[in-house]
């Protein structure tokens, strides 16, 4: 079997992990065998957090829901579940940023489902 050196191909796969590893804080920058660890690290971390900000963000739609129906004078359960006996089909995205945004449509929404 020929030697090979890998120079082309392993320089190419190195220079990547460290492209990756920019902005990094000391031998995490710039050693290659640590940097690997802290990128790998990265990727799984990005990985859950993408899941989380989804369930984070949920939380901060039903705050936000909840607060503008206690100033109508209902709870969120019992504004969700008004709005599914009137086939009011808004989502929680939707309804939050209209009580956010516009508490007067608000409003007419739980005036709506009474």
């Amino acid at each position: 079997m020929p030697r090979v050196k890998r120079g082309f191909k392993a320089r190419r796969r190195r220079n990547r992990v460290l492209k990756h590893a920019k902005g990094y804080y000391g031998a995490r920058r710039k050693a290659f065998h640590v940097a690997i660890e802290q990128v790998h690290n990265a990727w799984e971390d990005a990985y859950r957090h993408r899941r989380t900000k989804k369930r984070e963000i949920r939380r901060l739609w039903i705050a936000r829901i909840n607060a503008a129906a206690r100033t109508n004078g209902l709870n969120y359960s019992q504004f969700i579940a008004g709005l599914k006996r009137s086939n009011i089909a808004l989502d929680r995205k939707v309804l939050a940023e209209i009580a956010f945004s516009d508490p007067g449509g608000f409003k007419a929404v739980v005036e709506a489902i009474d």
